[in-house]
């Protein structure tokens, strides 16, 4: 099982399922991502209606190259799909990678598929494809993003300055963290506990 890269899989969880990223998604993926405008956060890169073909044509490709693995999101409650995520920057021959370009609809988010999102990839990046770590990457500016990463359990490992230009001509400082192959045990079992906590609470009783 450890030479499992990229392969065009399915990860399916009880609330939500990773399905590889087609041509056949793209009006899907534009209704999701206009659930908030999501393309006008700045510091993000949500396609919007102008830019979804070549959103997709550039994940393609990078599949093609065996560079990455895109997914949708489907929430497994509605069938529909509602948000991206993919395994990119891969380096097979040092066993890592890093999860990201990953966005969910604004009535996805602080529901519980981020997490099991997470838990699928991870899992499968650990215990299929043996990698000994796995990277996450976000704008300075993303408390959100950089927050809710911190939640998974991930370290972070610094920040790179001037890391990239953005659109507009600013400069972006990337925040870099990482889960290491001897942390998952405690990463997988901090998610669960994360999860059934939020399930607990989900099924709590009105007073």
């Amino acid at each position: 099982m450890k030479n499992s890269w990229l392969q065009n899989i399915e990860l399916k969880g009880e609330i939500a399922r990773l399905v590889p990223l087609e041509k056949s998604h793209r009006d899907a993926l534009i209704d999701a991502a206009s659930d908030g405008k999501l393309w006008e956060l700045w510091y993000t890169s949500v396609p919007s209606p102008e830019t979804i073909d070549e959103y997709i044509a550039q994940a393609l490709q990078q599949k093609a190259a065996k560079a990455s693995q895109p997914f949708v999101i489907i929430d497994n409650l509605t069938g529909k799909i509602v948000g991206s995520t993919r395994y990119c920057n891969v380096a097979k021959e040092h066993k890592r990678l890093e999860i990201g370009f990953t966005w969910y609809a604004k009535s996805a988010q602080r529901t519980g598929i981020n997490r099991e999102c997470k838990l699928l990839m991870l899992s499968h990046a650990f215990e299929k494809m043996g990698c000994i770590c796995v990277q996450f990457k976000t704008d300075w500016f993303n408390q959100a993003s950089r927050n809710a990463i911190a939640r998974l359990g991930a370290k972070q490992d610094g920040i790179l300055r001037n890391d990239r230009l953005n659109a507009d001509g600013t400069y972006r400082d990337t925040v870099v963290f990482s889960i290491i192959n001897q942390e998952w045990h405690g990463v997988k079992k901090n998610l669960l506990h994360q999860m059934k906590n939020y399930k607990e609470q989900k099924e709590k009783p009105l007073d």
